[in-house]
């Protein structure tokens, strides 16, 4: 069975806002997530990821909240992340409302953390985000937000994470993150090919033909993007319609 292909719009939260930078940097307001989240449910979005890029223990409260208004406003599946470091954070996130987690620096710091939350929650519930950008010829992991290099390769990562339990992957290029010249095929190709578990394709979706080249070309399942959403420019419904008539499956 094929699985059907999926739009997620991703809200980056900041200080309960949502907001969108390039490369990992340069970060403006993009609206409040809630309407955002509402907005994009009507449009017929498949998922939506919520990610907490300045995560910290204070924050967390206030991300826990806004996950409870967010489950009380959508009827879609939803996945959170950022700030992430045990067993209990998922277990308050999942009784907010949360579908699924995103794991991304924590699971590289403590990888047996993603083996504790399949076994404690289901693999379907763990998402593990990598950040992998392409250095000396080789693409690598990166923690914290973008900001720190690893020794770990990526297509070994995604296999490792699988092993452990994670029921999917949140692959961004941080090449391609913010460009709107594409997603980055060959690093989504090998992920995808590497794994038997769903791979969400993130960074650098510009236009409607990115989408259907990373589905075409990929065993990606996923194709994931912000700005063009948050700011209008590829409404989901048209980017469905052009998907569906260059016949790619889609939900």
């Amino acid at each position: 069975m094929t699985l059907k292909n999926r739009i997620i719009p991703c809200l980056d939260i900041k200080d309960g806002r949502t907001v969108k930078g390039i490369n990992f940097v340069d970060i403006q307001d993009a609206g409040d997530p809630i309407e955002l989240a509402k907005k994009y449910v009507e449009q017929g979005a498949d998922e939506l990821v919520f990610l907490d890029i300045t995560a910290t223990v204070e924050n967390r409260k206030t991300l826990v909240e806004l996950v409870t208004h967010i489950a009380e406003e959508i009827n879609i599946p939803f996945t959170v992340g950022g700030g992430i470091n045990s067993v209990e954070d998922v277990s308050s996130l999942i009784k907010a409302g949360a579908d699924k987690v995103s794991i991304n620096s924590s699971a590289v710091k403590q990888p047996e953390l993603i083996a504790a939350i399949a076994q404690e929650f289901g693999n379907q519930c763990v998402v593990v985000a990598i950040d992998t950008k392409f250095v000396d010829n080789e693409w690598m992991v990166f923690v914290h937000g973008g900001r720190t290099p690893t020794s770990i390769k990526t297509i070994d990562w995604a296999k490792q994470v699988e092993r452990l339990g994670a029921g999917e992957i949140l692959l961004t290029s941080m090449n391609n993150d913010g460009t709107k010249n594409g997603f980055a095929i060959d690093i989504t190709k090998q992920v995808s090919k590497a794994v038997n578990i769903p791979v969400i394709a993130s960074g650098g979706a510009g236009k409607s033909e990115h989408f259907a080249a990373v589905f075409k070309q990929t065993k990606a399942t996923g194709g994931l993007a912000a700005s063009i959403f948050h700011y209008g420019e590829i409404p989901i419904p048209v980017l469905k319609k052009y998907l569906k008539t260059n016949k790619i499956a889609i939900r």
